[in-house]
């Protein structure tokens, strides 16, 4: 199944304690780069949520923000840490000291100094548990949204590589009447300048353009590469890099293509391949 890397998710959860709200945000990257974004008293989280992040996907990059409101109740179970604050006050007091500066110090400028105004350690504990259990929702969203994003990006291809092929068989079917007007033009060429028409030296010519004109080798590629890409939209786990690599192929093969074509219908074709092929390479960058 082919896996879009751009996606959103959002979850929101009401509790006894407050409101907490994750939003998850999801583009496209060469590896799998982790942001979280979370409240202080919420940071031991992280680890837990990288781990859990890793088994889920495997390329983007995933912005992880949680919100979290307290409730006027929770506001009662405030505490403060006397131990840390006892700390910070003798330390400004040292600074004063050593500095000959008498400044008052602030007491909610202290307050805001991290860990010193805390809440129930008991209620936090049971507010993590729910972060934890809300992150889990929310990123098994995300991964429903990127799936349904790569069922989408997947039918894109598809129709692009039905088009190709109809490209190439058109030009397989062109390529003997092509053939057979540079041969009449040779022909009418030599005669127009009056010279002797040596069954040899038009057999060496139209050799000459044969070979010029020879791109069976690379329809054939052509469509090997095609049958290649499905199959491999239809694998499982991260495939962008090889679908990636796969439409550098075939636009080499449509360059090579539109170097040999002797026919403006042929040099169209081409052109019509390189556009279908760059549609598809836009869309690839967001596959996983």
């Amino acid at each position: 199944m082919t896996i879009s890397m751009t996606a959103f998710a959002r979850q929101e959860a009401q509790t006894e304690w407050g409101v907490l709200i994750w939003e998850l945000r999801s583009v496209n990257h060469r590896y799998l780069e982790m942001q979280f974004r979370l409240p202080e008293n919420f940071r031991e989280l992280e680890p837990l949520l990288r781990e859990l992040l890793r088994k889920k996907l495997s390329r983007g990059k995933v912005e992880s923000s949680l919100f979290y409101r307290s409730t006027n109740e929770d506001s009662t179970n405030l505490k403060i840490d006397t131990e840390l604050l006892d700390q910070l006050t003798q330390i400004l007091t040292q600074v004063s000291q050593r500095t000959g500066t008498t400044e008052n110090i602030n007491s909610l400028e202290l307050l805001k100094w991290p860990g010193v105004l805390q809440t129930s350690e008991v209620a936090y504990d049971k507010v993590k548990k729910t972060a934890f259990k809300l992150y889990q929702d929310a990123l098994k969203q995300l991964v429903d949204m990127r799936k349904q994003e790569g069922s989408a990006l997947a039918k894109f291809i598809e129709q692009r590589l039905t088009s190709i092929d109809k490209v190439t068989t058109d030009i397989r079917v062109k390529i003997p009447f092509v053939l057979e007007q540079q041969k009449q033009r040779l022909i009418s060429r030599f005669e127009e300048l009056n010279i002797s028409l040596d069954p040899s030296r038009i057999e060496q010519e139209l050799v000459l353009l044969l070979q010029k004109a020879d791109v069976e080798e690379e329809l054939d590629r052509l469509e090997t590469h095609v049958k290649e890409v499905k199959r491999t939209l239809k694998q499982s786990g991260a495939v962008g890099r090889r679908l990636d690599f796969l439409m550098q192929e075939l636009n080499r093969e449509a360059n090579t293509l539109s170097s040999k074509a002797i026919d403006t219908d042929i040099t169209q074709a081409a052109v019509e391949l390189k556009v279908l092929i760059e549609q598809m390479r836009e869309q690839i960058q967001n596959i996983e």
